[in-house]
């Protein structure tokens, strides 16, 4: 028997990125959606609420997306899976991106599984659409949940904002290109959770969104 989706944001690192876990209120199964870092505190949260995860899902390779993806899936003896393979570059740079930034312990990722365009995944009853959307990072994924009208857009779109496209790999075309083919075409009543600050609604975004005026 299974419940509702549910979620909850863990906000890591010095970049406060949500790291989101989503999991079934009746089972208690879920995944673990960019640990970016702080890995002690997602796995206190994933305790609090008496979780097994079954996975940990990268929208992309950013180092407060993806730094912790390997400490945790050691801790938890689950699979990575994604992003699009496009963002191999980056994974494979990630202890260099911790130099830059300063920040100690990032292990660079090795995903168990790539992501394409119409790909399916699932957690017990719960079945997400893998949307390819480049632009803020060249493998960048989306997922979306039709049953409970939800996406997790990553850094693709924010709460009147959009992803920045001046790192390695960002395309200001394509992000908005993504932005305009797959995600706004969702639905106006599609919620969504993205990797900083408050999520909304697409419609909202399509409606009032300065920069897809």
């Amino acid at each position: 028997m299974s419940g509702q989706l549910q979620g909850i944001i863990v906000p890591v690192t010095s970049f406060q990125q949500n790291c989101t876990i989503l999991f079934d209120s009746e089972t208690k199964r879920g995944v673990v959606i960019d640990p970016g870092g702080d890995v002690e505190k997602i796995q206190s949260a994933i305790k609090e609420q008496g979780l097994e995860i079954e996975a940990i899902w990268l929208t992309h390779g950013h180092i407060d997306h993806a730094g912790g993806a390997m400490d945790l899936k050691d801790a938890l003896g689950v699979d990575i899976i994604g992003p699009h393979k496009d963002d191999l570059p980056l994974l494979e740079a990630l202890e260099q991106q911790a130099q830059m930034f300063g920040v100690a312990t990032v292990r660079n990722a090795v995903p168990d599984r790539w992501l394409e365009e119409g790909d399916t995944l699932a957690f017990g009853a719960h079945e997400f659409a893998v949307y390819h959307c480049p632009g803020h990072a060249p493998g960048h994924v989306i997922f979306y949940n039709e049953a409970a009208a939800f996406a997790h857009v990553g850094d693709v779109l924010f709460a009147g904002s959009i992803g920045r496209t001046d790192l390695p790999g960002g395309n200001h075309e394509a992000l908005i290109n993504s932005i305009k083919t797959k995600v706004l075409p969702l639905g106006d009543d599609v919620g969504f959770i993205c990797g900083h600050g408050p999520g909304g609604k697409i419609g909202e975004e399509r409606r009032n969104n300065p920069f897809l005026k």
